[in-house]
């Protein structure tokens, strides 16, 4: 896929069918993964939505791991395990890569969040004799703001454009005020040459005009225009009827 002349750096993503053990397994038995042959990325943003249960973060993990980053997040440079909980996914995924080459890389994951804020902290106790780490995430330790403040911190300090960011559900403990700055923190690296590949339940997230949505199914995959989403339709119903809504839901 090709947009204005600006190549994605990860074009692609090809499931090797003919080496996956068993479909009849977790996770090849996921709708997303037993109907997959390839996953095209925009050059700019792509969403992978669904329902919980999908298999979005398992997908999305499996891309990060398969291009070399740490299960549990931070840049390719980071190694730590906390807990080995991935799934075998990566290990049948071949990546399609563009002709240039990212400069900076991050995989945000919410739910291990935690682990690499410590992990950070960890690394500049024992190398002292270097810049802290924390320097690139704004020179206040994560863990001694409030969640969002954190993710937030991140998104601000250490993505550093011409970058491919891989974020899994970044809107986990960000208020809908942060997530639309963060949707324009988006459109600002974007304009730097970055790529994403975003996992949500955000609609404000997830309406980057440049940009393409998969939305994971009992079925399988399908692409879709914001407007189709569960997510989009359900939140629009809830906030135009939401008294009727409300009476059917607690009566």
């Amino acid at each position: 896929m090709d947009v204005f002349g600006v190549q994605a750096y990860l074009r692609s993503m090809a499931l090797l069918r003919e080496e996956v053990p068993s479909f009849k397994r977790y996770p090849f038995e996921l709708p997303a993964v037993a109907s997959m042959d390839r996953l095209d990325f925009h050059p700019k943003v792509t969403y992978i939505v669904g329902e919980n249960g999908m298999g979005k973060s398992t997908l999305l993990e499996a891309v990060a791991v398969a291009l070399g980053f740490n299960p549990e997040g931070g840049t390719l440079n980071f190694n730590f395990s906390t807990a080995s909980t991935h799934s075998e996914l990566y290990r049948y995924l071949r990546p399609i890569r563009g002709p240039q080459r990212p400069r900076d890389g991050f995989f945000f994951r919410a739910e291990s969040y935690y682990n690499l804020a410590t992990e950070i902290d960890e690394l500049d106790r024992q190398l002292s004799f270097r810049p802290p780490i924390i320097d690139s995430y704004g020179g206040k330790s994560l863990h001694t703001m409030s969640h969002g403040e954190s993710f937030f911190a991140t998104f601000m300090n250490r993505f550093g454009g011409r970058g491919l960011y891989i974020l899994d559900e970044p809107e986990a403990a960000l208020s809908p005020f942060r997530q639309m700055a963060m949707l324009a923190r988006i459109h600002e690296l974007v304009g730097q040459r970055s790529q994403f590949i975003i996992s949500t339940h955000s609609p404000i997230l997830m309406a980057y005009p440049d940009s393409l949505i998969y939305q994971l199914t009992p079925e399988g995959v399908r692409t879709v225009d914001i407007e189709e989403t569960d997510h989009f339709v359900i939140m629009k119903e809830f906030m135009n009827n939401r008294d009727k809504m409300l009476r059917e839901l607690l009566e």
